[in-house]
């Protein structure tokens, strides 16, 4: 009996989750009421190499203004001639990592994520059905690497670290993987998936 290696994420996807942010560590933040958030969409994109899931993550340039040389999801805010989040999302991954629309069947989504740059982040998750040419896009991706997915999806691998911002200490999810440091909102929603995955 041949088992889908995808198996375990499409059950995850049908299980219910709360929407998260980048304060769930830290309850002493105080959110201002009736705050605007914009709308955003990022790929979870999913690739089986040999039959193994692996994650398509990338290395934000240096020179950007927000979140420099961190690890991320390829995507961004939704834009006007997008007609959601899903639309944006794929649309970014085309511009950012050179991955095909068409190329992507899109799986589902997870809950949003509320991020400290005022966006409502929606993961979509899309699985990648044949080979394509990674072309980074030099003014916002350093570098695009992959990561067996069953390593960010373990609960066990993933640590609370903290650090001071803006005056006052920051606690933060982090799924190191080689010389990768992955922690902020790519590493929570990645916990999210992981606390998913671990009750499917």
């Amino acid at each position: 009996m041949v088992t889908d290696p995808l198996a375990p994420l499409l059950r995850a996807l049908t299980l219910d989750s709360a929407a998260s942010s980048d304060f769930d560590l830290n309850p002493d933040v105080v959110l201002p009421q009736g705050r605007r958030l914009r709308p955003a969409g990022v790929l979870v994109p999913v690739e089986l190499r040999a039959g193994v899931p692996h994650l398509i993550l990338t290395k934000r340039a240096s020179h950007l203004k927000h979140h420099p040389g961190q690890i991320a999801f390829p995507g961004g805010k939704q834009d006007e001639g997008d007609t959601d989040v899903t639309a944006a999302a794929l649309r970014e991954a085309h511009e950012e990592i050179g991955l095909p629309p068409a190329n992507v069947r899109v799986l589902g989504t997870l809950p949003t994520h509320e991020t400290v740059t005022s966006f409502t982040v929606t993961p979509v998750l899309g699985h990648i059905h044949a080979p394509f040419d990674v072309i980074p896009e030099p003014g916002e991706v350093d570098e695009v690497f992959s990561v067996p997915l069953a390593h960010v999806t373990d609960p066990a691998r993933f640590s609370v670290q903290s650090r001071r911002w803006q005056g006052a200490r920051r606690h933060y999810f982090t799924v190191p993987f080689g010389p990768y440091y992955i922690w902020g909102a790519t590493a929570r929603i990645l916990r999210g998936l992981a606390e998913r995955m671990a009750r499917a």
